[in-house]
């Protein structure tokens, strides 16, 4: 990171992997931004920056860093590794939080349970250049890939033959309305499609109000 690079995030705007901060407002909102870079691609933060570009700077560099620190630490469940730099850019000093992506996913606003509930867990991903909350299904699709589950001798059974035959006439297909057209539960109809996805068969694609739905591999 330098000051170039800087420059070069502010003038390409907030994205999938960008986002501007005018202060630091409170841990839970800079949690969930933080969170959700770690669980999406990983991405950078300015603090000192509004939507529109302009340029309002940091009150203190020392204490800002130190509400960052502890946001990271503990306002992040599991804690989240980032790097934090400050650049003077027009007279003004700006934090660069940079976030990676994690190896640890997903990770949720501090909530003190012990295991995540995929029910009640504030799980925030990024969609374009917004940070929306995990639907139940990306949550679990993040923990399968995490823990290295794969299917084994999983077989393609009615439900599944439901879902192919559904996208051949249409582009794609959500929980609800596979739950509709092959008459099973929401639960059933959601597991049905992560195993699709754990198999390969199918993408998941996330919306900007967190909801997903569900495409073939080309």
């Amino acid at each position: 990171m330098n000051r170039r690079k800087v420059l070069e995030l502010i003038e390409l705007g907030e994205s999938l992997s960008v986002e501007f901060k005018q202060r630091f407002s409170t841990h839970e909102k800079i949690a969930k931004s933080i969170i959700s870079f770690a669980n999406t691609c990983g991405g950078y933060l300015l603090i000192g920056i509004d939507d529109d570009k302009s340029i309002y700077g940091i009150q203190s560099e020392k204490s800002d860093s130190e509400l960052v620190r502890e946001t990271a630490e503990k306002y992040c469940e599991p804690p989240v590794v980032c790097n934090i730099y400050s650049y003077e850019i027009d007279n003004s000093e700006v934090m660069v939080v940079e976030i990676p992506e994690s190896e640890f996913k997903p990770h949720r606003i501090q909530d003190y349970k012990s295991k995540i509930d995929p029910n009640t867990a504030q799980v925030y991903v990024r969609v374009n250049d917004k940070s929306v909350l995990a639907s139940k299904e990306m949550i679990k699709l993040m923990q399968t890939r995490q823990s290295n589950k794969s299917l084994v001798n999983y077989s393609v059974g009615k439900n599944e033959k439901i879902v192919f035959d559904f996208l051949e006439k249409n582009e794609k297909i959500s929980v609800k309305e596979l739950s509709k057209i092959a008459n099973i539960s929401d639960r059933r109809a959601s597991r049905t499609l992560i195993k699709l996805v754990r198999a390969n068969l199918l993408l998941i694609h996330v919306k900007e109000n967190g909801e997903n739905y569900f495409t073939a591999v080309i």
